[in-house]
């Protein structure tokens, strides 16, 4: 989504940048999620986080140590049709779709994720699409996606750290940036708060479209 706003009140946006290009959005996204993470703690149920989580750890690991030997402009059009053909599936067919929290479901899930957050830095849609299904409340849904980029994304720092895609010049636009995204996480909360859970699916979808286009028009 972009990655800055990856997981917020107002859904998932989408990011068109591979990871080797999005530094900045990877560090931006996770003040966003910390915060998030830490405002909804409460409504966290662990049973339907940790699966997915380690999983997508792993596979983002060897992910990232790949990227860098795949073409850049081929991985963006790849996400794009991805999101797009993602995004108009769930859109039509969410409401008969229940994915159980179970060890199959969230190891699939995780997988998708980590291949999709190393090579495009958008580990977003497989994740959310999961959580928005086995959830019930808005507030557990964002307590489960926030959390699981909290820490999702602070391995993915640390990933991209190590193999250089971090740069000096990346963590200045970050620091520059920052009040924007606290600022836009206050706004974000308070429209959630005030947004019907299907009502709340169906912009995510929306969102994944729309950042679909987008990776195919700018790779």
């Amino acid at each position: 989504d972009s990655e800055l706003d990856q997981v917020r009140g107002i859904g998932l946006g989408g990011d068109d940048y591979v990871a080797k290009d999005a530094g900045d959005a990877v560090l931006l996204a996770l003040v966003t999620v910390v915060v998030s993470a830490f405002q909804l703690y409460k409504y966290l149920d662990w049973r339907k986080l940790w699966i997915i989580l380690l999983v997508f750890i792993v596979i983002s690991f060897f992910s990232v140590l790949a990227v860098s030997q795949i073409d850049s402009h081929l991985l963006k059009r790849v996400l794009g049709v991805v999101l797009i053909l993602v995004s108009i599936y769930f859109f039509f067919f969410s409401g008969k779709i229940h994915l159980p929290p179970s060890a199959p479901v969230q190891l699939a899930m995780g997988t998708v994720s980590g291949v999709m957050g190393g090579f495009f830095a958008m580990q977003g849609p497989p994740a959310v699409i999961y959580f928005l299904s086995c959830t019930e409340t808005k507030e557990e849904y964002l307590a489960l996606a926030s959390m699981y980029f909290a820490i999702g994304n602070t391995m993915m720092t640390v990933f991209r750290f190590a193999n250089g895609f971090i740069t000096p010049v990346v963590c200045k636009a970050w620091l520059v940036a920052v009040p924007a995204v606290i600022a836009g996480i206050w706004v974000g909360t308070k429209v959630s708060r005030r947004m019907p859970i299907g009502l709340l699916r169906k912009v995510v979808y929306a969102f994944m479209a729309v950042a679909g286009v987008l990776a195919i028009i700018f790779a």
